[in-house]
């Protein structure tokens, strides 16, 4: 038995050491545009340009709980939506170290609390159209967190996790623009987007752009989607 124990941990020793980290892309709505949280890579090499934020995975943790770490840590948030987007291998991919990275894509509402709390750790939101050159191959990882974003959005109400709690049919549709890229029918959309019975129409009206105002919505959690898509790309 003691034999067969030293034989195994032989196989571990001497091996070449490979880094594992995590890196997010971290997506962020403010009911006006899209945006993706960026900061200044603090070490070498590369030191000083944009990145994504990210860190090496700690012994006691998965990727999964890697990435919530840094989500807390960077926005005060937890309890957030993040998905494991895919693993980026390629072997020359980062100069400093052989570094296997696991993209993780999350969505969050921006808010005053954690826009402070985001340039308390000098991270930046940027929309997707006036985004800095990312460093390594993180550029890759937005437009494919971005792909899965949009193939998520025909699919499912992607704004349970942008938007806020209450918020009007132009603030959903204005979401949906930026998500694409692209201006949609204002009657087409809204037709079909309450023919999927999710949202729940309040007896509040948002004053703050109109006189008249618009009826504020909710999100109706209780009902599930039949996977009909929202907007056909």
């Amino acid at each position: 038995m003691e034999f067969a124990k030293n034989q195994q941990n032989s196989w571990y020793e001497n091996k070449e050491q490979v880094l594992v980290a995590v890196d997010c892309i971290i997506f962020g709505f403010d009911n006006e545009t899209l945006k993706l949280l960026v900061f200044k890579r603090e070490i070498q090499p590369l030191k000083g340009s944009w990145s994504l934020i990210g860190s090496f995975i700690r012994q006691n943790e998965n990727a999964n709980q890697a990435g919530l770490r840094i989500l807390k840590d960077i926005t005060g948030l937890e309890n957030i939506f993040m998905e494991e987007l895919k693993t980026y291998s390629a072997v020359d991919r980062d100069p400093g170290a052989r570094c296997i990275s696991i993209g993780q894509y999350a969505l969050i509402r921006i808010d005053e609390n954690n826009k402070e709390l985001v340039n308390k750790h000098g991270a930046f939101w940027f929309s997707l159209d006036e985004l800095p050159e990312l460093v390594l191959d993180h550029n890759q990882m937005v437009k494919d967190a971005l792909d899965r974003l949009r193939e998520k959005a025909r699919f499912s109400p992607v704004g349970f996790e942008l938007l806020p709690k209450y918020f009007t049919l132009p603030q959903i549709q204005t979401l949906y623009e930026q998500i694409f890229q692209k201006r949609l029918d204002s009657r087409n959309f809204r037709k079909k987007l309450l023919s999927l019975n999710f949202l729940k129409k309040t007896e509040i009206k948002d004053k703050s752009s109109s006189k008249k105002g618009a009826y504020l919505y909710e999100f109706d959690y209780e009902k599930e989607t039949d996977q009909s898509f929202i907007f056909k790309g």
